[in-house]
């Protein structure tokens, strides 16, 4: 069983380059086409998906919910596959982030698995919640399984997983709007 990792499609703060993380921002018109886009590149997949499932933040749900209706496979909201939480650091971009945060930045970015931005969530903490999440849809499914979810839960998870430092998981791990990224579900599993 595989688990088929998306990013959602775009949204207007993707544009911009504002750090989105928590914040509950809805898909753009690009990121709908993206969605619809995603959706028909699996219509024909063989073997075909068995079941979506999605963070509860808009992006992510309207782009499940497109999938959804195109492929005819009913989608979930499973709690742990939200964004980073990037607390007073979100709305900003990040030249802001490094001018109006410095020290909390540097102390960040010398040690981004563990150390928690200001009101928000250190990669490892992500990590604490993403890998159950996966964990029990690898458990819960057999058939190939669509996820959707965001940018920085796929590059930690592969950062995680490929024990690859986790400051160069932007290098590493670019994710793509609407994009999928495969996963053995026995690898979930085995963490």
């Amino acid at each position: 069983m595989k688990l088929l990792l998306a990013r959602h499609g775009e949204t207007d703060w993707n544009v911009r380059s504002w750090i989105q993380g928590s914040t509950d921002i809805p898909l753009n018109d690009r990121g709908k086409e993206q969605a619809r886009q995603l959706a028909e590149s699996l219509l024909h997949r063989q073997p075909p998906i068995g079941a979506i499932y999605t963070s509860g933040l808009k992006r992510a749900r309207q782009t499940a919910a497109t999938v959804s209706w195109l492929t005819e496979v009913p989608y979930k909201v499973e709690p742990g596959l939200e964004e980073f939480n990037l607390g007073s650091w979100e709305g900003k971009t990040w030249k802001q982030v490094r001018s109006v945060y410095t020290q909390e930045y540097e102390n960040w970015h010398k040690n981004r698995r563990y150390t928690r931005i200001p009101q928000g969530e250190s990669y490892q903490d992500l990590l604490d919640r993403l890998i159950p999440a996966l964990r029990r849809i690898a458990e819960r499914e057999q058939a190939d399984t669509l996820i959707v979810t965001h940018s920085a839960c796929i590059m930690t998870l592969f950062s995680y997983i490929n024990n690859t430092p986790f400051e160069d998981m932007v290098k590493l791990y670019h994710t793509e709007n609407g994009a999928i990224y495969e996963l053995e579900g026995e690898r979930i599993l085995a963490l």
